[in-house]
């Protein structure tokens, strides 16, 4: 695939974008490592009512992310669709969207860190070099793209991963500021928003 040359003022998800009406329904969920989001965005993707399709953005990397992921699986109906899409979301929604299905995305920050190291952005930050990556740009100007106009229902998980001390790795930071400027972009986006704590959810938007 193809990607256009970026500049740094067109990379990540800038508050303050606009957007189309949304035609979907658009929720997203937030919370810490272990917070209970994603077991909450299973709940409500069931209780849609609608056949579900799970997008999975995990790579089994090593044994314990491949623990990580058999105890997802193990957790979700069986009868659920599965999409393994690590990069292009984008492409991936569009092409299983539909009016009488719900999409689950678990999860968008592992997503994120995916296109870090699949294209420039990791090596850019290491070496301190403005984050210019073609690939970066791309994917997330794309999923804001067709997020508007999806039909049926999306459900989004993402970390929030923005509440403790500044990381120190030049990579982390850029990582806790794109996955910051994403929730926040999402969020706009989204008609539900919702923060969960020790598996309590607390409703920010919409609900």
């Amino acid at each position: 695939m193809e990607y256009e040359a970026s500049t740094e003022s067109r990379r990540i998800m800038r508050p303050g974008g606009r957007f189309c009406n949304n035609p979907a329904m658009i929720e997203l969920i937030l919370g810490g490592a272990r917070s209970g989001k994603s077991a909450l965005a299973e709940q409500r993707a069931a209780e849609s009512g609608l056949a579900v399709s799970y997008i999975a953005t995990a790579q089994a990397g090593d044994e314990e992310m491949a623990r990580r992921i058999a105890h997802h699986q193990a957790r979700r109906a069986q009868h659920w669709a599965l999409v393994e899409e690590p990069l292009h979301l984008a492409a991936a929604l569009n092409d299983h969207a539909a009016a009488d299905r719900c999409l689950l995305v678990d999860c968008l920050t592992l997503w994120l860190t995916n296109l870090l190291y699949a294209g420039s952005a990791a090596q850019q930050a290491e070496a301190g070099a403005a984050v210019n990556c073609p690939l970066l740009a791309f994917e997330t100007a794309a999923l804001l793209d067709c997020l508007p106009n999806l039909p049926g229902r999306v459900i989004l998980v993402s970390n929030e991963v923005g509440l403790g001390i500044v990381p120190l790795g030049a990579v982390t930071r850029l990582y806790v500021d794109d996955a910051g400027r994403m929730n926040q972009t999402i969020a706009r986006i989204a008609q539900r928003v919702t923060f969960v704590a020790a598996g309590l959810p607390l409703e920010l938007k919409g609900g």
